[in-house]
């Protein structure tokens, strides 16, 4: 490649675990209800038994009563505004990935009025009118989507700066009689995302993004508790978990090859894979059924794709950024960013139903 281009490469992170961390016991006092209502003939412990063998989850982390998403997600961006040694002055976007807004634990209702975006740039203290901060709800892949438009704006020479946050309060939206309930989390992730100009791809090289509303818009959504007895103004995260499964096992890898071959790499170039912590034993299928597209076996043990998801949950658009952060903290054993000039993908899935990934060359200093 000849002549200097404008590319987007991440310069700071953060994240915010809660410090309320939630084993699997506690679900052992849980009333399980199927769809209809009807409680299940199995005891609470065998359905938390044979949860925690389909999904690996051990733990998970829930927010303290007083914090909600924008100060889960303020907490995150200002460890990333740091780490980047950035003034938040400096910011052209502040682009906010959530669901549900700003729930309390008292009203089960999504507050997003102002946008969980501008109640961030309010407690950041930024005053610059010119820092455009707005929400986007799009699933679980939503922070990833952030980050692909962040790539837009920065690519274009509309913007220099910006501040890519995922947050979510998933404990106040699941039902408590439903057995998926015990995937959720809280938490909070945040990158910040600068220019960077460079004779060789760096950074965000290509993305990809599908929307396959017309059969799966409904895989995930909004709906009441199984319990017929609470409010119907309560409104909780449902899903149909096989069906998700099986949409993402067939889709993911696939996305994740398409965006391999739009960068001209082949999968023995990547080094890392931070994909959606929504699931472990659903992510290693994933895995390897990307690596089956190349006539490979994935091994679990190589440590190619870092997993949080059994001692975190899964916390959404918070999952990807979070387990960034984590990494570059050096807080996962074992684990570190690949090598200046080598590759990582990041990857998600989520209601929509929507599938995303970027591939992402490592930058030097």
């Amino acid at each position: 490649m000849s002549g200097t281009q404008r590319y987007a490469v991440i310069t700071g992170s953060g994240s915010y675990l809660p410090t309320r961390r939630i084993p699997n016991s506690y679900f052992h006092q849980h009333q399980f209800l199927d769809e209809e209502g009807n409680p299940f003939e199995r005891s609470p412990e065998e359905i938390v038994a044979r949860f925690t063998q389909i999904t690996d989850i051990y733990e998970r982390r829930y927010a303290k009563d007083e914090y909600v998403a924008s100060d889960l997600g303020y907490f995150a961006a200002k460890d990333a505004l740091d780490a980047a040694g950035t003034d938040g002055e400096d910011l052209d976007y502040i682009i906010v990935a959530h669901n549900w807004g700003d729930i309390t634990p008292e009203v089960r209702r999504a507050d997003q009025v102002p946008t969980v975006a501008a109640r961030i740039k309010h407690k950041l203290g930024i005053a610059n009118p010119y820092c455009v901060a707005y929400d986007l709800p799009f699933g679980c892949p939503g922070w990833v989507q952030g980050v692909i438009q962040a790539n837009y704006y920065i690519r274009s020479g509309d913007a220099q700066k910006a501040l890519v946050i995922g947050a979510e309060t998933l404990s106040r939206v699941v039902d408590p009689h439903d057995r998926d309930s015990m995937i959720y989390a809280d938490g909070a992730g945040a990158v910040v995302v600068e220019a960077r100009e460079s004779e060789e791809p760096v950074g965000i090289v290509s993305h990809l993004t599908r929307t396959d509303a017309k059969q799966h818009a409904y895989l995930l959504w909004q709906g009441v508790s199984y319990n017929k007895d609470l409010p119907k103004e309560e409104v909780f995260v449902k899903m149909h978990g096989h069906k998700l499964y099986k949409y993402a096992l067939r889709h993911v890898p696939e996305l994740v090859q398409a965006t391999l071959e739009k960068a001209d790499i082949h999968l023995s170039d990547v080094k890392k894979i931070l994909i959606h912590q929504a699931n472990a034993k659903m992510d290693e299928a994933i895995v390897s059924r990307l690596f089956k597209l190349y006539k490979e076996k994935y091994d679990p043990e190589s440590g190619l794709m870092p997993l949080t998801v059994p001692y975190l949950g899964n916390s959404s658009v918070a999952t990807v950024p979070t387990l960034y952060d984590l990494i570059v903290r050096g807080n996962m054993k074992g684990h570190s960013l690949p090598d200046p000039g080598e590759w990582m993908v990041l990857a998600s899935v989520g209601a929509g139903m929507h599938v995303n990934a970027v591939a992402y060359r490592m930058p030097g200093a």
